[in-house]
């Protein structure tokens, strides 16, 4: 529930460009406030207040730098409009407390989770996912080329930033939802993963400026038009975690090894991966559920989290024997409490 602040920022931020406001609509309130913005023409735009703390200007400046460049490329990603004075992001303030606001152009359509949902049909999904496979390809084809301009700056969800001692998303085996026995096992299964990400190394051809973000919610369908969104988490990181972020919500419900096997055919269309690349997808699986174990942690005010926590234990207690031990790597189950 949005209060009088959000509004007035969100009024006040939208002085700095030059579009007469006829209507401003909330849509979320998780990472960031985002409002759909609707103008005197009926042309639509996202405005986004972003997170305080979480990037700093230049790093908002070099997620615009990769977007124009994927847009360069034929890709299908958000369009900012400029300020006034020609700037990309605009200050403003929620109370006290400071936010950059940053202006795109809306795009029509439907998110691809929304139409997996309304229509399970198993050919469907599959080639929903098939699909998503060419769109990560193509994305990974354009990153891996691309000269990253100087003064480029992004997190990286690197050893360090995934499985370090202090992990982009936070230090997730000190969640307050682990019993202390539990605390205790994910630390060591942790330190394990880390010397399996130092071991895996970054090989260019398989690590690079990643989305980090790209499921199916965050493909907007419009006819035979795929619209990626939301590059607020994209970073430098394994192409592996892109495909596990893919996946695994999906994995949180029932096997997904159909999906997999469809999201790779649509990805070899354009970009070829090995079959040991894929071998550490669902070591990137486990790790996404442990980060977002930290993410949702460290947001106490997303209420989903009180959901999600016991799902996310609960996968990384299912599952972390027979991954580790496919590496090699034999541990014992999880306590359950």
């Amino acid at each position: 529930m949005l209060n009088d602040l959000s509004w007035a920022a969100a009024h006040n931020a939208l002085a700095s460009w030059d579009i007469q406001t006829q209507d401003i609509e909330s849509l979320t309130l998780t990472e960031n406030i985002v409002f759909k913005i609707t103008d005197g023409t009926k042309q639509s735009f996202v405005l986004r207040l972003h997170r305080p703390g979480y990037h700093n200007l230049n790093e908002l400046l070099s997620e615009l730098q990769w977007t124009a460049a994927l847009l360069d490329a034929g890709l299908t990603v958000p369009v900012p409009r400029t300020t006034r004075d020609g700037r990309q992001y605009a200050s403003v303030y929620l109370g006290n407390q400071h936010r950059y606001a940053g202006l795109l152009e809306w795009v029509d359509g439907m998110p691809m989770e929304n139409l997996i949902e309304n229509n399970p049909d198993l050919t469907f999904v599959e080639n929903s996912f098939s699909l998503l496979g060419e769109v990560m390809a193509k994305f990974h084809n354009q990153a891996v080329s691309w000269t990253i301009p100087l003064k480029f700056s992004r997190h990286s969800f690197d050893a360090d930033g995934l499985m370090g001692e202090a992990p982009f998303w936070g230090r997730f085996w000190e969640s307050s939802a682990l019993t202390p026995d539990q605390k205790t096992y994910i630390d060591t299964l942790r330190h394990n993963i880390y010397d399996l990400l130092i071991e895996l190394g970054k090989d260019p051809r398989t690590y690079s400026i990643i989305h980090a973000d790209l499921h199916p919610a965050n493909i907007v369908v419009e006819g035979s038009r795929l619209h990626v969104i939301d590059f607020d988490d994209s970073g430098f990181g394994w192409h592996h975690y892109d495909i596990a972020v893919a996946l695994f919500n999906y994995d949180l419900d029932k096997p997904i090894e159909h999906l997999q096997a469809a999201m790779i055919t649509g990805y070899r269309k354009f970009r070829s991966i090995s079959d040991n690349d894929l071998a550490y997808v669902h070591v990137f699986m486990l790790i996404r559920a442990m980060v977002c174990i930290g993410w949702y942690s460290a947001r106490p005010e997303v209420t989903a989290g009180r959901i999600a926590l016991p799902h996310l234990i609960d996968y990384v207690r299912s599952k972390a024997v027979r991954v580790m031990a496919s590496h090699g790597i034999l541990i014992e189950p999880m306590p359950s409490i």
